[in-house]
Parts: C-alpha cells; sequence; structure tokens
C-alpha cells in the first residue's frame, strides 16, 4: 500500500500532466482565454471540480460492485497502464498545431478520457487506498486537483500574454518529457496491477 507521499506524489505527477496534455479540457482553456480573456479561462480550468465529483463516485461504485476484488482491481490496474503508456506515446508523438488546439472543444463532463481515466487509473488507486489509508486517499485527491487546475491555470496565463506560446517548440517538448513520464509512472501501476492479479 502507498504512503500519504506516495499518493500524493502520484496525485500531483497525473494531475500536472493531465492539466498540461492536449485535450478537451485544455483546448477550452485555451479557446476561452483567446477569446474572452484569462478569467473566463480560469472559469474553465476549475471546472473538474465540479463535473469530477461525480463521474469519481460513478467509477467507484462500478469498480465496488464487483466481486473479487483483487483480482479486478489488479485487471483494471493493468488496462489503466496500458491507457497511460498510450497518452505517455501519444505526447511523445505529438505535434502541436494550432489548428488542433482549436478543435474538439467541449465540456470535460462529456470528455471520454476523464471517465476512462477514473475507471482504469484513479479508481483503482483511491480504491485499493481507501481501506487502509483514507487520508493518503484525500492527500492523492488534493495533488491530483490543484495541479491539473494549477497547470491550466497556467496555461490560461501564458496565452493570455503569449498566443505564441501554445504554437512554439517549447511547449511542444514540454509534452514530450511529460509523456516519457508518464509511460515510466505507468509502468509503475502495470507492475502493482500484476501483482494484485497475482501474475508476479
Amino acid at each position: 500500500m502507498a504512503n500519504i507521499a506516495e499518493l500524493l506524489l502520484s496525485g500531483i505527477i497525473l494531475g500536472f500532466i493531465q492539466g498540461l496534455t492536449p485535450g478537451p479540457l485544455l483546448t477550452l482553456v485555451i479557446s476561452e482565454t483567446l477569446k474572452f480573456g484569462r478569467e473566463d479561462g480560469f472559469r474553465v480550468a476549475v471546472s473538474p471540480l465540479i463535473t469530477d465529483s461525480t463521474i469519481v463516485l460513478f467509477s467507484l461504485i462500478v469498480l465496488s460492485a464487483f466481486e473479487g476484488y483483487g483480482l479486478l482491481l489488479g485487471i483494471v490496474s493493468v488496462f489503466g497502464a496500458c491507457y497511460l503508456i498510450y497518452l505517455g506515446l501519444e505526447n511523445v508523438r505529438t505535434k502541436i498545431k494550432e489548428q488542433e488546439i482549436r478543435r474538439g472543444i467541449n465540456t470535460n463532463f462529456l470528455n471520454p478520457h476523464t471517465y476512462l481515466f477514473w475507471l482504469l487509473v484513479g479508481g483503482p488507486i483511491i480504491l485499493e487506498n481507501i481501506g487502509t489509508d483514507a487520508s493518503a486517499v484525500a492527500f492523492f485527491l488534493l495533488g491530483f486537483y490543484c495541479f491539473l487546475i494549477g497547470s491550466c491555470v497556467f496555461i490560461a496565463i501564458i496565452v493570455g500574454k503569449s498566443k505564441q506560446f501554445i504554437k512554439s517548440r517549447y511547449y511542444s517538448l514540454i509534452i514530450k518529457i511529460l509523456g516519457v513520464i508518464l509511460i515510466l509512472f505507468a509502468i509503475n501501476i502495470l507492475i502493482d496491477g500484476l501483482r494484485l492479479a497475482r501474475v508476479i
């Protein structure tokens, strides 16, 4: 079981990467900032605090409904690790283009990646630890949302000051580095999942 420091670090890493990785939430943050200013971008950035509560609860109910909890959690964690590796590879291969940033604007609540994340990654982490250390889970969520929202707010500030940043090679390099970090993090989750599934 992970301790408070490990879960807090996990939340920080996942939140930071999720916040900076191109996707519907970041697209909407950038779009609203470009159209209406930083304040509107900030409002979009905090939207996960409202939308995710329902999604997290839904994911935990779904995952808790199955018997054979340890084996199931291990299998789900393996799939979650594969999903994170896929996202990491997408980040490494990504090429930031303006038309891609402006495309696919929708709400976080309708974003399928949010459901996949909480069903395959976040939910299993919570369920694995909540029975032994609920405070550690609270720190995981705190780290995740502070850095998810914080990174989106950071992007809104940068876009508000310099609209060329999103198209620059620096942002592209940051995304690629985050992709590598995500893959490394996914490998750790994969190992934990295989242990829970009693494969290793």
